[in-house]
């Protein structure tokens, strides 16, 4: 079981089951969404999600992908805690830096490097994808 949640305090989640994949994400998005030179989210299934304080708010945006993303939010202090395909899904991607417990980034997987920031560099044995994959 995994639990985090919003930078106030809020708002708290918990999250069951494998997480299948930690994607390091490097597309303007990310970028501009975190503030930094990429976002980190980790893949875990969706119906072992639960909000167990607060209500988050909802908005959804055209991915580059041309599916919609629904990214959930604290109404309270902005912090992005996760996102969802619009409609249903078996899978839903929880911001990394939101969990209590920080995440092993060795393992990540990086997708966008085609939108990387100059001078990032990326493990040379990690798995890389241009774009996102399928």
């Amino acid at each position: 079981m995994r639990t985090g949640g919003c930078q106030c305090g809020e708002l708290r989640y918990e999250s069951a089951g494998e997480p299948l994949a930690l994607y390091v994400c490097h597309c303007r998005e990310c970028q501009r969404q975190s503030a930094s030179a990429f976002g980190m989210s980790l893949q875990v299934p969706s119906a072992g999600l639960r909000v167990t304080q607060g209500h988050p708010k909802f908005w959804s945006r055209p991915a580059d992908s041309g599916r919609r993303v629904k990214c959930v939010f604290c109404p309270h202090c902005g912090s992005r805690l996760w996102h969802e395909r619009d409609g249903p899904a078996e899978t839903l991607t929880i911001k990394a830096g939101s969990l209590d417990e920080p995440v092993d980034f060795s393992t990540a997987i990086h997708i966008w490097t085609s939108r990387k920031l100059p001078g990032m560099v990326i493990p040379a044995d990690a798995q890389q994808f241009l774009q996102e994959p399928d």
